[in-house]
């Protein structure tokens, strides 16, 4: 049997996947959690095989979780489940150890196909996605985008400076790289142009 993790906020999608994959015959759905600390709580108890994971959840991400297992060397892998058709989010998710990524409008087999081949160490990446990804990379440094999504939040360059421990000059200096790089207008078109493409 395949042990599965799910960690899903909505309770309508995290039964709605549970529900999917209990009706394979070889995969069993040991533990649900609704944000991502409980996940990686639940992780720690259950060791499953495999991590099914939205992106956005409360208390820690899908990918921060992902990150998380591959940094305590946990056996589980992790399958991103998301809305997110944005090849900034699947370029993360990989280099934050996920092994599969799937859209949640998916058919129910791709689900159940996905869960096995991740368990039997593949991967499970959408092609389409996997191209674009690859085609449109993430021009930002961790830096500059961590400035960026500061200032998306509406945060003035010297609470960002203050938060990330840097001169006001340096942090107006990664937000101008940042705007140009992104061909935006100002700070709040960069941090609306790199969410959209999963980069933030």
């Amino acid at each position: 049997m395949i042990r599965v993790l799910l960690a899903e906020d909505q309770n309508l999608v995290l039964g709605a996947l549970a529900a999917l994959l209990e009706t394979e015959r070889d995969i069993e759905v040991v533990a649900r959690a609704r944000n991502g600390k409980e996940a990686l709580q639940l992780c720690l108890e259950h060791r499953p095989d495999v991590v099914l994971t939205d992106i956005e959840m409360p208390e820690m991400t899908g990918l921060e979780l992902a990150a998380a297992i591959r940094e305590r060397a946990l056996p589980s892998r992790v399958v991103i489940v998301t809305t997110f058709a944005r090849p900034g989010y699947l370029r993360r998710a990989l280099e934050a150890g996920a092994s599969g990524y799937l859209l949640k409008d998916s058919r129910a087999e791709d689900l159940a196909e996905a869960v096995r081949r991740v368990a039997a160490g593949g991967r499970s990446i959408d092609p389409d996605l996997a191209t674009e990804a690859w085609t449109q990379p993430d021009p930002l440094t961790a830096r500059e985008r961590q400035v960026v999504r500061l200032a998306g939040e509406g945060l003035p360059t010297a609470k960002i400076a203050d938060t990330l421990h840097l001169s006001e000059g340096t942090v107006r200096n990664y937000l101008s790289v940042a705007i140009q790089k992104l061909g935006a207008e100002n700070r709040i078109e960069a941090a609306r142009i790199a969410r959209e493409k999963g980069w933030l």
